[in-house]
């Protein structure tokens, strides 16, 4: 079993980086001012960056900075400006979900190293095949995989593999959710999630019509895989993840130590994990693939009165520094010499030399254990004594505050050279110019349905392509077929991907129009096909954009929270295409909030969940148990229909999920006609300043 397993803690701030650190920690996550998935965190300004790095370089700690937010057009040169700010910091790694933000890494700082965020949603070993293929050194799976999934994963995977191993569980796959946005105007995709699937989210079935709902069914319980830490490392993991950079420096301390003590075998105090922080106790539910309704659970007031008694007990964790990096003593000289000389090296080639400022006298007895004893006090300090090498026959004696003062300076000096910056090298890099979309026009109508019998037959030549899910390829019909793409999953766990790529291959390439892909995954067993990105790709600047054409998309559905005027900044040279009607999936979820109520026998395969204000949102389920997937839709749907001309794409997307074929028919007869929506609807974000 290896022990090089990577423990990662979050550094929400600066107080919290050094809890991390003193507790042990061999790599801390933060964020840089902006561009970061936890933007209401502390974060790091270049500056501080900097130092951050420098403090922690010097103890062996890691830095990994995160740039993992949707970024649009006219971001990307503060993008391209911040990616040289972590270069010249001298970080360790970028934890990165858009492609935009890796080719301005390779382009400007090649040596830093890549990581896959979470928000990527990599759940399977051909997204990590893939992400290795785009040049990560790093894929962080999602969090919802069971440890099977994960060790098939670690198995198959070129590139390192980071999962979380204990914090805060989304309700949403990590990437794919957009409840935030939609319902409040803060985008989790952008690093402002304001937390609403914390909120009551009801799916009671016997609550009355309108009455708002009081259950939270779509809060989960805090994640804690600690006691399988030792499992992930037999799996093959490189390092495990503590989420939590909105949480506190106890907090940090804690789980930490707490992983420490699980990779070395030893036991670890689990009471204060649960105290300092949990939601009515933690869930290891993914993991053993046992996602029932155990694993939702709220914060109470009794959590956060043991989190305040728990955290002075938690405070002594970090008082002190964990000595943890070796030192190498040499003595040599004496009293033949006239002097001490005294050499301090790391392992990493950082040496210093110091000279007693005594002479040292002849020794009544053996010298050499009081020495010891005195340069192996490095507490308060990041240095152990590895070893004490003796090059002289006769030391002599030295009082034990001159021993002393010259351990603490050699060591203060070697930490000062293990603190030296060492940036990246930064090469020259000017941002392409990107072509705007035309303005004005008006795109061509397109339809995606979730089955092939919701489509009027009436609205099949009119549309300029439709869109079926692949397990409707059977029953397209065959006058249909040419302008037909059939629509992946946007997310498939653990054999469901096999049974999608033998799907896909069972298929005609010439018989259908194309495919629409929504994981990078799905670019490896699609290559003989016309291909377009849709909805799971997150496409939001023209840089990406440019990049997933070059991959071989054909076109791309642009990700509802742009804005726009943003979109209008994406023109990869193929079609762009933007929903103006849809009751948009807010959330994908592989646990199930109706598993609150009943069991996945007892259920239809939709559901209700209402919300405090008495919204209903309706859920639906792909397959039973672990395997499936649920969505959670917005009740009230985007329309844009008397304002095509003012969307600036070459395809205007009406997609329809739960409508009877009548309504899905009078909803094309509008936006055919242009005219407004006969019913409550939302612009959505269209017409904000994102």
């Amino acid at each position: 079993m290896s022990r090089a397993l990577e423990i990662l803690a979050p550094a929400g701030n600066r107080e919290m980086l050094s809890a991390a650190v003193f507790s042990g920690a061999d790599a801390v996550y933060l964020g840089l001012t902006g561009f970061n998935a936890r933007r209401t965190a502390g974060n790091f300004t270049p500056d501080e960056l900097r130092e951050a790095v420098q403090f922690c370089h010097a103890r062996g700690v890691k830095v990994h900075v995160t740039l993992n937010t949707l970024v649009y057009g006219r971001e990307l040169p503060g993008l391209a400006d911040a990616v040289r700010a972590v270069a010249e910091a001298g970080a360790d790694a970028v934890i990165s979900d858009d492609l935009a933000t890796a080719q301005l890494i390779k382009s400007i700082a090649p040596t830093l190293h890549l990581h896959g965020s979470t928000q990527m949603s990599i759940h399977t070993p051909e997204g990590a095949r893939e992400l290795a293929e785009l040049g990560y050194d790093r894929v962080i799976l999602a969090r919802e995989l069971s440890l099977q999934e994960i060790r098939e994963v670690c198995a198959a995977s070129p590139i390192e593999v980071e999962v979380f191993i204990h914090g805060a569980l989304c309700m949403s796959v990590s990437g794919q959710c957009m409840m935030s946005a939609f319902l409040g105007g803060r985008s989790g995709n952008r690093g402002a999630c304001a937390g609403p699937c914390r909120l009551p989210f009801d799916a009671s079935p016997a609550l009355r019509p309108g009455k708002p709902g009081k259950a939270c069914h779509l809060s989960l319980k805090d994640m804690d895989l600690i006691p399988y830490l030792r499992d992930l490392m037999d799996a093959g993991v490189a390092s495990v993840k503590i989420e939590g950079r909105l949480r506190t420096p106890e907090y940090a301390a804690a789980a930490v130590t707490a992983c420490r003590c699980a990779r070395e075998g030893q036991p670890y105090d689990e009471q204060l994990v649960r105290d300092i922080f949990s939601r009515s106790g933690f869930t290891d539910g993914y993991l053993l693939n046992r996602n029932d309704g155990a694993m939702f659970g709220v914060r109470t007031e009794a959590d956060a009165a043991a989190t305040k008694a728990a955290a002075p007990k938690a405070r002594e964790l970090f008082r002190r520094e964990l000595p943890r990096v070796p030192v190498h003593y040499t003595l040599e000289g004496g009293v033949e010499d006239g002097g001490i000389k005294l050499t301090a090296a790391d392992e990493d080639g950082n040496k210093v030399i110091l000279y007693s400022a005594d002479e040292p006298q002849t020794a009544q007895k053996d010298p050499l254990p009081g020495i010891e004893r005195a340069l192996a006090k490095t507490g308060g300090t990041p240095f152990v004594m590895a070893e004490l090498a003796v090059k002289t026959d006769d030391p002599g004696f030295l009082p034990g505050s001159a021993w002393n003062e010259l351990r603490r300076d050699a060591l203060d000096k070697l930490l000062q050279k293990r603190s030296a910056a060492a940036p990246h090298a930064v090469q020259p890099y000017t941002l392409p110019d990107f072509a705007a979309h035309p303005a004005g026009g008006l795109p061509a109508l397109m339809a995606r349905f979730a089955a092939v019998s919701q489509c009027p037959a009436e609205y099949a030549e009119p549309l300029s392509l439709l869109v079926f899910p692949l397990s409707e390829a059977a029953a397209v019909p065959a006058a249909w077929r040419k302008k037909t793409l059939l629509e992946l999953p946007r997310i498939t766990f653990g054999a469901a991907e096999a049974k999608t790529a033998a799907a896909v291959a069972a298929l005609n390439p010439e018989e259908f129009g194309g495919l629409v892909i929504n994981n990078p995954a799905q670019l490896r067993y699609t290559k003989n096909w016309r291909k377009y990105g849709g909805l799971g790709l997150n496409v939001t600047n023209p840089m990406s954009a440019a990049r997933y054409a070059a991959l071989g998309l054909q076109g791309m559905l642009l990700q509802p929270e742009t804005a726009l005027s943003a979109m209008q900044e994406v023109a990869p040279g193929v079609p762009t295409a933007a929903l103006c009607y849809a009751h948009l999936p807010l959330m994908l979820t592989r646990a199930c909030p109706l598993r609150n109520v009943h069991t996945c026998a007892e259920c239809t395969g939709t559901g209700t969940l209402r919300d405090r204000k008495g919204r209903d949102f309706t859920v639906t389920c792909s397959a039973p148990g672990g395997a499936g997937l649920r969505t959670v839709f917005n009740p009230v749907p985007l329309y844009m229909g008397e304002r095509l001309t003012e969307m600036p794409v070459d395809y205007a997307v009406a997609a329809f999920t739960t409508e009877s074929p009548a309504r899905t028919a009078q909803i094309l007869a509008a936006l055919f006609a242009r005219q407004p929506f006969d019913a409550e609807f939302t612009r959505g974000l269209y017409y904000t300043n994102n």
